[in-house]
């Protein structure tokens, strides 16, 4: 019996779990268009409102991550494991920056294919962007040719990745069906599994930044993820972590490249900051059977080497961490927020921050807006630190007057300053379903 969209989308959307053979169907027609957008539309609804099985899930995951080219990265001899860290995102979030040169200082192989931002978090690539000459999609074998001789990569995903989940994100991104665990799961992982990876870490965050704002769906968005990975054969942990507050100092895209940077050089890291890399960092190695340090590949510079080698082989300035403000674009307009009054950082919107560096141009409205590299925040203050009135909550960083006095009216509302303040662990909880690999 022929397979009709109209007939799965009916069982979907009376809760019914579907076949092997009736989602493969779909992705295949999703991949090659013979299924129209009003019908992959209305599938997507069905799945945001009756959810999938975990069965479900892991086929659809395997679907999408077949329906265009899988790397392979036996035929380059790697003396190590290959692996990889995903974020869900959050603000300020430039951990990718310094976890693959530290992954790769301590024996790993990170090929890290990330993403632009849209809406109030930023993207790993928007923040390479404002390196010049850096090149952020390079074809795939300058890709692998980095990774091999660096060690790390962070690039753009290219078109022939998992391309079923391309059309089903944009198609679901205007539908109001982004918020789908099940869809959210098998659209990371899909291009994770395409990646030929060895081992998978995740950094799901939750708080007033964060995508999912409430822990229990961080939660649950982390076991889905770690389950589907492993019925996938890709063992997989994640690590919930706060975005109750802005992560690091700075905001902003060449903002961010700076501070990692310095973190790399050890000078003055934030302390959440290095916390969660190092957290991270132990996972990824732990994960795929790597007993090195990865204090050690920071502390020692061996990261920073990584780092720097990275940036030029992808067409960089070759002295990037030696000059970096030399290369970096610089705004117009740097003006303090200053505290309205003296007490203790209580709290924060995280969210609202996000967006007033999108307002400043910092970030996109639409998929095809233009950034500004130059804007964004630094210094901004942490949860817990005491401040006296007329001190700097943050420094914006504006391309006109009017726009840092639009953005600093936002921070001083986004920031709350009061007696006293509850403070998180930036890690919240572990999660683990998977099974460990070896690092051959």
């Amino acid at each position: 019996m022929s397979l009709l969209p109209q007939e799965i989308i009916r069982r979907k959307r009376d809760g019914e779990a579907l076949s092997a053979a009736e989602i493969k169907f779909m992705v295949a027609g999703l991949t090659d268009r013979s299924i129209g957008d009003g019908q992959m539309a209305a599938f997507a609804m069905a799945v945001f409102f009756q959810g999938m099985t975990m069965d479900e899930r892991i086929t659809l995951t395997q679907a999408m991550t077949q329906s265009g080219k899988i790397i392979d990265w036996s035929g380059l001899n790697l003396s190590g494991p290959v692996v990889d860290k995903h974020s869900t995102g959050g603000v300020g979030d430039k951990i990718s920056l310094m976890l693959a040169p530290i992954v790769a200082a301590c024996g790993g192989f990170v090929p890290m294919i990330s993403g632009r931002g849209l809406g109030h978090t930023g993207g790993t690539l928007d923040k390479l962007d404002s390196i010049p000459g850096y090149n952020s999609t390079p074809g795939m074998a300058l890709f692998q040719d980095t990774v091999q001789s660096v060690g790390c990569a962070i690039i753009g995903q290219t078109g022939d990745l998992a391309p079923a989940d391309g059309r089903l994100y944009s198609i679901r991104d205007v539908t109001a069906t982004v918020e789908s665990i099940p869809l959210i799961t098998a659209s990371i992982l899909s291009k994770k599994l395409a990646a030929g990876l060895d081992a998978l870490v995740m950094d799901v965050k939750t708080g007033s930044g964060a995508f999912a704002a409430e822990r229990d769906m961080a939660l649950a968005l982390a076991e889905s993820i770690c389950t589907v990975a492993a019925g996938a054969g890709l063992p997989t942990r994640a690590l919930i972590t706060d975005m109750g507050q802005v992560l690091g100092r700075n905001v902003g895209n060449a903002l961010e490249v700076a501070e990692a940077v310095t973190f790399l050089q050890n000078d003055n890291p934030e302390p959440r900051t290095t916390e969660l890399v190092l957290a991270l960092a132990h996972e990824m190695l732990d994960l795929a059977g790597l007993e090195a340090d990865p204090a050690a590949a920071l502390y020692s510079g061996r990261a920073l080497e990584v780092f720097a080698r990275m940036v030029s082989h992808l067409g960089g300035p070759v002295d990037f961490v030696d000059a970096t403000q030399k290369y970096l674009p610089k705004a117009a307009v740097i003006w303090p927020c200053l505290a309205q009054t003296s007490g203790v950082v209580s709290a924060m919107d995280t969210r609202r921050i996000g967006v007033a560096v999108l307002a400043m141009g910092g970030g996109r409205r639409d998929a095809a807006d233009t950034i500004d590299p130059a804007v964004g925040l630094t210094g901004v203050c942490a949860v817990g630190r005491q401040i006296e009135k007329d001190q700097p909550l943050a420094m914006v960083h504006a391309a006109t007057e009017a726009d840092a006095a639009a953005a600093i009216a936002e921070i001083t509302a986004a920031i709350s300053v009061s007696g006293t303040a509850d403070i998180n662990s930036i890690i919240l909880e572990h999660v683990d379903v998977s099974v460990d690999v070896g690092a051959g």
